[in-house]
């Protein structure tokens, strides 16, 4: 399909563009995202047309501050389960409206990077893309020797583009630090370093080509798992050519039905192939948006895109492979260990309402589709989930956090009753009946064993039942629990009920300062009064806010 061009030069595409106005366009678009989502959400205007509004606005915004926002965007298109259903199809545009650059400009960076005229390099060039993404663009070519080939060019000016991000980025992790105190157990600087590090590694397109070689090699036993080769030939830092492996976009459900690709097999291989790169290999495709897998017509699965690559450090490889195992059998105990352990959640000096929602989640779930519905069965839980936050994401674990929803995204779009157990069968009976070759094997090997012997002595469902009703009196899990967090919720309201009463007192008085100076012909000390009365309305208005948050919550967890 070709790629329209773009009617604008986009502000990112500009030749001259300095740190100043970078900083200036990314700060006005979050302030100005932001002030939307508070004023839908203070007139209670949140109806499908003004979310489509929204959703438009914001694609068009990451066009404009280009390939680092546009990465971002992609990533959440997968998310349908997060996003309201009109984000998410807006943000799915992103990838067919990212805007092609000239074919002369790309002509002229092949020969000048391979050093000869086009023509002596292919016997066919098309000048015309096939595709363009944030980073580059893709070209159809033949070979002399006879082989078809897409030639990936990279986009002028991009490693500029990156370092004016670099700074502008930085400049808002250093205005959350200091001004929204709140954002410093998010640890924001560890993930500002660890994304922009991979960022650079991947318009490194020698290093995207060692990449591809090594994952190939990884999944060199598995027919069903294709990686274009790599013709190093004609490769440079900027300009990568790769072998022609033409498929269908992996998340096109009605296309793979129609020439009868099996779905629930898809998710299969999609799942085994990532928990092999997870837990055996520790080298994953860190961005699989739909944009970088393909399906053949017999089910096969290709991989494109090996710019964005990460590596599981042999720890966090060791705490996943037990994570994984707690889940299938699922052990909240161990699952909750290891999530502490990796640094996911927090300790907390109550953790039983963090254990509770796990123990929910592994129940409800891991084996069956999704229903938001059930969770007003933990309505406790989430309103403590939401007051304390437990929940980390350290730079380390984000790559591997991003890849997992984002598989897990496609899986529920291919199929509404996508099973995570049943999707990962097939990979742990390879595991079962492996000989253990090496020691991370060998551990996934014994693992997957003792998973099948807990499932042959799985106790009945009256058993589950009757040690379930023990843990919840151990817990102490009684009315007078659920009482306490009442009188909790409703000292908070109070609380918030006599701010607002002292901030309206305060704007009251000032005003009436303000009006008898003014009578009295103290101008000054009328301006001063107003002015104070004007900063006690704000505080009263965002306290009356809070207090309004604060009691529509109250009364959705107490229905």
């Amino acid at each position: 399909m070709l790629i329209k061009a773009a009617p604008k030069t986009l502000r990112w595409q500009r030749s001259k563009y300095s740190p100043l106005a970078r900083q200036i366009d990314i700060f006005a678009a979050a302030g100005k995202f932001m002030f939307f989502l508070w004023w839908d959400g203070l007139l209670q205007n949140n109806s499908p047309h003004t979310r489509r509004i929204r959703a438009h606005w914001l694609v068009n915004t990451l066009l404009n501050l280009g390939p680092t926002f546009i990465k971002i965007g992609q990533s959440l298109s997968t998310r349908a389960d997060l996003l309201p259903l009109e984000y998410v199809k807006e943000l799915e545009q992103l990838q067919d409206r990212v805007p092609q650059f000239s074919s002369e400009e790309a002509i002229a960076l092949v020969e000048s990077e391979l050093g000869k005229d086009i023509y002596a390099l292919y016997r066919d060039f098309d000048p015309l893309p096939i595709a363009a993404a944030s980073l580059g663009q893709v070209h159809k070519a033949r070979l002399h020797t006879g082989e078809d080939v897409i030639v990936k060019v990279q986009r002028p000016g991009l490693e500029s583009l990156f370092n004016l991000d670099v700074k502008a980025v930085r400049q808002v992790m250093r205005f959350c630090d200091r001004y929204l105190p709140g954002t410093r157990k998010y640890g924001l600087e560890s993930i500002y370093h660890e994304f922009f590090k991979i960022l650079y590694q991947e318009i490194d397109y020698v290093q995207e080509g060692k990449n591809s070689d090594r994952f190939s090699h990884n999944f060199r036993e598995y027919p069903q798992v294709i990686v274009p080769k790599v013709y190093w030939q004609y490769t440079t830092k900027k300009v990568l050519t790769l072998e022609y492996a033409p498929g269908i976009k992996v998340d096109d459900r009605i296309s793979l039905e129609a020439i009868g690709v099996d779905i629930v097999k898809l998710n299969q291989l999609g799942i085994c192939c990532y928990l092999k790169q997870l837990l055996i290999d520790g080298f994953f495709q860190a961005d699989p948006h739909p944009g970088n897998l393909a399906v053949t017509e017999d089910g096969s699965l290709i991989f494109y895109d090996f710019g964005m690559m990460a590596e599981v450090k042999s720890l966090a490889k060791d705490q996943m492979v037990k994570t994984f195992f707690a889940v299938l059998r699922k052990d909240t105990d161990e699952v909750l260990n290891t999530l502490i352990t990796m640094g996911l959640v927090e300790p907390m000096p109550d953790m039983m309402p963090v254990r509770r929602l796990i123990a929910f989640l592994l129940d409800k779930f891991i084996d069956k589709p999704i229903d938001f519905q059930a969770f007003n069965e933990i309505k406790n839980e989430l309103y403590i989930m939401f007051e304390q936050q437990p929940f980390r994401l350290p730079a380390e674990m984000m790559f591997i956090v991003k890849s997992v929803t984002t598989l897990d995204g496609i899986a529920r779009t291919l199929d509404p009753n996508y099973n995570f157990i049943a999707s990962a069968q097939p990979f742990v009976k390879s595991l079962a009946v492996s000989k253990g070759r090496g020691n991370a094997i060998g551990e996934l090997a014994r693992q997957a064993r003792s998973f099948i012997t807990y499932k042959l002595r799985q106790p009945s469902k009256s058993q589950v039942f009757i040690k379930r009703l023990e843990q919840r009196i151990e817990e102490g899990e009684l009315q007078i629990r659920v009482r306490n967090i009442e009188s909790e919720r409703a000292l908070k309201r109070i609380n918030l009920a006599l701010k607002t009463l002292i901030f309206a007192c305060l704007a009251g008085f000032a005003v009436l300062s303000g009006a008898v100076l003014l009578v009295g012909g103290y101008q000054t000390g009328a301006i001063v009064a107003f002015a104070v009365s004007g900063f006690g309305g704000l505080f009263l208005l965002r306290s009356l806010l809070h207090l309004l948050v604060r009691e529509k919550l109250d009364r959705m967890v107490e229905k």
